[in-house]
């Protein structure tokens, strides 16, 4: 590839990146909202998390766990029990990240 072919690439590739991400913003009015889809997007945030972290938390190398002995399990249980006592954030990232950092440090899970 040549010099003013790569250059042409990564000038269209920004075009093509500006023109999608900027979509929203070059209209002149909003567009308008179903209210059912404007109720669906609240939860979006919340099943992104879950199936970023879910499979992190039950398997390991592609396989569902199959012992008890997995501090991502404790760690989870932790967390999960602070957030619903406290409704504090940073205290479940606390206490979840405690109890499996303890867990591996002393029992090796």
């Amino acid at each position: 590839m040549s010099s003013w072919e790569l250059v042409l690439v990564i000038v269209g590739m920004t075009a093509i990146t500006l023109l999608t991400r900027g979509f929203f913003f070059l209209q002149r009015s909003q567009l308008p909202v179903p209210p059912w889809l404007n109720e669906g997007l609240r939860y979006a945030p919340l099943a992104a998390m879950v199936a970023v972290v879910a499979p992190e938390i039950v398997m390991t190398q592609g396989h569902v766990i199959t012992t008890w002995k997995d501090a991502r399990l404790y760690g989870a249980i932790a967390a999960t029990t602070w957030f619903f006592w406290r409704r504090d954030m940073f205290g479940t990232i606390v206490a979840g990240t405690a109890v499996l950092l303890a867990l591996r440090l002393t029992l090796g899970w």
